[in-house]
């Protein structure tokens, strides 16, 4: 009866004079005029997924490409699962994952007590949350206590059914937590200590994609900062299949043939994606890479229909047009759209009909819009399958090629694919109109009624700092050549073993991996844990080696291995004082990272009021720049190189809970700590380097291997014409003092077997040479207004070495002359 009502309602749609009840209006003619002020774009930063035949979404894309199908029979490890094991039928095949049993409880902190009694649903959302991260370069840890959003999607409860056919003998106290479908996101959030949003969405079919829409909508309202949206589904439980099959959804013969003549039905699929995603002006600002953009979504319900799982024509056209309407895109901008495409007799004519409506009217006969559906390659994901199917459009976006719609050969009669403008896409091909955007729709609808569409497309902008192809979560290319570290860590040996099979599959599946950019996104965009590798080599090809060793557990010269306590402790920035330099630093740096290289403009800026030359002419050593080698040019270059190394490393997410500088290091160390301003710090340091010229070639610095005692006791026969100046260990000491003293003193550790050596400098910082100068420097100095430190900072001078100083603003002229004057 609800078929025979549809087709008739089919009918009259495209006449126009539809029958729906509720529904009067006429059908518009192309999609609604776009919106004066289109909704901020969401940026997709992050991508996973598990489906049949694809661990991942790099081997997701292959499949879809290659134009193959994960569409298996019943395994026989799933036989619990199927209606009747043995028997041919609708139930008899699907889209199965190889292990939904397998889960690292105690990754995720679980017992074992509570992981048996936990739906595998929600022990694939954690997995698939943390890899879109980990796609993403962000670091779970690091998303505790912010408002990150958790939308996750699932509409079966195959689990806590199968459990039930045992009576209560099976339930624990962890029976409510572990099989109410409403915790599969709030775990997700729990375990990470996420504090946005946190929902599980169901509206049947179109749960994920609706999952994805509320994500945008809290994204764009502020209501969180960055928001992990997906679905899953698992086949654990032969209800749900014997409940599809009595609602006559099913294919006979267990294949999806979507808009074809001999279209029977879906078959069903288990697995799950998410996207980790965020404002478009937010990723641009993180320097993420983006995957693609959202620029539009709506949802609608179909309402009174002829029957409550009756789709309706008119409503479907509606949620596209209104999604595209907020876009701002016309119906000629669509190249593809993804279709909810179920390979139902019923359902595709009424979906072919709206969207032909909605975005066919109008096109050229020869500028068709392309449709396909995921569901032919993987079966029917039900509540996750909104999501798969925007999954399979962003990575053809991606990689801008259009994959075929399988199981595809006679157009079915039911659908006026001319009139519609519309065509299946049966080859891998390039996007069309190559020139344009990329713009696509992908559309999910469910059996009640509620619908949805989104308008994805390419971000064309710059890419960012994490954004580099082949690598494993991307990377920004800062080191290019030479040997090159890459860092591994897991909960355990066998994890850690596990993880370099991972990583060297993934550089067989990807030959054009850069080792560069992918030793970045293992260093900042992974979770450090106890047991850890370390790899080197200059290439792809001697990480391979490596891997497979680590592996198999075997030694190789190119991996180290051990073991290291959580952390416990801070981070702590040391910052050098002179002697550091050489020529050309900074330069292979400059080239390979932005970030540094802007840091090193902002000081060079900084400097030009008191220097008169170019820092970075000076690093080039570009004719007419002075030499690298007084100390009014050394000082203010090292002080400029360690505040932009500084900013690099927290641009890699290296944050310091703690400064220290030494000797002249500490002006830079109080600018990152937010004591100095740039100017500031920029002033002192050039100022005071420029009044040294005043006692330059009067002195000398000379490094012992001694303790602070025993140099004192040494240099007591010179009667203070040596002095200690600064105290680098227990047994690394620097004396200075006037030029004679320094020649003495080298000439009789030369005789006692005492390995001293000078320090590059020619005047007696940290003594009583310095004296003079008091006066002039608290006069150049006095404008700078020191303020209180936003990161800890550790003095070395004098009395004040004693832990961090509780008050930083009290580091004014008299403190900087003092750093330069008393031992430190």
């Amino acid at each position: 009866m609800f078929g025979e009502a549809l087709v008739q309602d089919t009918d009259d749609y495209r006449s126009g004079s539809p029958r729906v009840a509720g529904d009067a209006r006429t059908p518009h003619d192309g999609v609604q005029e776009p919106q004066d002020t289109a909704p901020e774009p969401v940026a997709v930063v992050g991508l996973s997924c598990r489906l049949p035949g694809a661990p991942d979404p790099l081997a997701f894309w292959r499949l879809l490409r290659e134009g193959r199908s994960g569409i298996t029979a019943l395994p026989a490890s799933r036989r619990e699962a199927a209606p009747d094991p043995g028997a041919a039928g609708p139930a008899a095949r699907g889209g199965f994952l190889g292990d939904i049993a397998g889960f690292d409880a105690d990754f995720f902190g679980i017992s074992p007590n509570e992981a048996a009694m936990t739906d595998p649903q929600q022990r694939l959302m954690l997995e698939l949350g943390w890899e879109a991260l980990e796609d993403a370069g962000i670091v779970p840890a690091d998303l505790a206590g912010t408002r990150t959003g958790v939308f996750a999607a699932a509409i079966w409860d195959d689990y806590a059914t199968r459990l039930h056919r045992h009576g209560t003998r099976h339930l624990s106290r962890h029976s409510v937590t572990g099989l109410h479908r409403g915790i599969i996101a709030n775990r997700l959030s729990y375990t990470l200590g996420l504090n946005g949003p946190s929902l599980t969405v169901d509206s049947a079919q179109s749960s994920s994609l609706v999952a994805v829409h509320l994500a945008a909508e809290s994204l764009r309202s502020g209501e969180c900062t960055l928001a992990l949206a997906g679905g899953v589904n698992l086949v654990a439980a032969p209800a749900s299949t014997v409940a599809s099959t009595l609602f006559g959804g099913l294919s006979p013969d267990g294949l999806c043939r979507t808009f074809d003549a001999r279209a029977g039905g879906y078959v069903r699929g288990e697995g799950g994606a998410c996207l980790a995603l965020k404002t478009l002006s937010r990723a641009v600002a993180d320097g993420d890479r983006i995957h693609c953009l959202i620029d539009g979504s709506a949802v609608n319900n179909d309402g009174a229909t002829p029957g409550l799982t009756v789709p309706g024509a008119r409503t479907q056209e509606e949620v596209v047009r209104r999604a595209h309407a907020r876009a701002g895109t016309r119906p000629g901008d669509v190249q593809y759209v993804e279709l909810h495409g179920t390979g139902t007799r019923v359902g595709d004519p009424v979906e072919a009909a709206a969207l032909g409506a909605a975005l066919g009217a109008g096109r050229p006969a020869g500028d068709p819009l392309l449709v396909g559906s995921v569901k032919t390659n993987v079966g029917h994901l039900e509540g996750a399958a909104g999501v798969v199917g925007l999954l399979k459009t962003i990575l053809s976006i991606r990689h801008r090629e259009l994959p075929p719609s399988l199981n595809f050969e006679t157009p079915s009669p039911a659908i006026a694919f001319g009139e519609l403008r519309l065509r299946v896409q049966q080859d891998l091909t390039p996007w069309p109109r190559p020139g344009r955007p990329l713009v696509a729709g992908v559309s999910s609808f469910g059996m009640g009624g509620t619908n949805c569409h989104v308008v994805v497309r390419e971000w064309t902008g710059a890419r960012g700092e994490k954004d580099a192809e082949g690598a494993v979560g991307g990377g920004p290319v800062v080191v290019t050549d030479g040997t090159l570290p890459w860092p591994l860590s897991a909960k355990t040996p066998a994890a850690l073993r596990d993880q370099a099979r991972r990583l060297l599959d993934h550089l067989d599946r990807n030959p054009g991996a850069g080792a560069a950019e992918t030793g970045h996104a293992l260093a900042a965009g992974r979770s450090v844990f106890d047991h850890r590798a370390v790899l080197t080599a200059t290439g792809p090809d001697g990480f391979r080696t490596a891997l497979r060793a680590l592996a198999d557990g075997e030694p190789s010269p190119h991996a180290v291995t051990g073991t290291a306590p959580a952390r416990t402790g801070g981070t702590v920035f040391v910052f050098p004082g002179q002697g550091s330099q050489w020529a050309g630093m900074g330069v292979r740096l400059m080239a390979s990272s932005p970030v540094f290289a802007r840091s090193l403009a902002d000081c060079t800026a900084a400097l030009e009021p008191y220097t008169g030359w170019d820092l970075i002419d000076v690093l080039h050593e570009r004719h007419g720049a002075p030499a690298l080698e007084g100390d009014d040019v050394v000082q203010p270059a090292l002080w400029a190189v360690m505040v932009s190394l500084a900013r690099l490393w927290e641009h890699l997410g290296v944050v310091p809970d703690a400064v220290v500088g030494h000797s002249q290091g500490e002006i830079a160390a109080a600018h990152i700590a937010g004591v100095l301003t740039l100017q500031d710090a920029a002033r002192i340091v050039a100022l005071r380097s420029r009044a040294l010229a005043e006692i330059a070639g009067e002195g000398g610095m000379v490094s012992l291997p001694l303790s602070p005692a025993d140099t004192a006791q040494l240099t007591q026969r010179w009667e203070g014409r040596l002095a200690v100046a600064t105290v680098n260990g227990p047994s690394a000491t620097v004396v200075a003092g006037d030029l004679t003293a320094v020649g003495e003193l080298l000439t009789h550790c030369e005789n006692e077997n005492i390995r001293a050596r000078r320090v590059p400098i020619d005047y007696a910082s940290h003594t009583s040479q310095v004296h003079p100068l008091r006066g002039r420097l608290l006069e150049v100095l006095a404008p700078v207004r020191p303020r209180e430190a936003e990161t800890a900072f550790y003095s070395t001078v004098g009395d004040r070495a004693k832990g961090a100083l509780s008050d930083t603003t009290v580091m004014d002229a008299a403190y900087w002359y003092d750093n330069l004057a008393t031992a430190v």
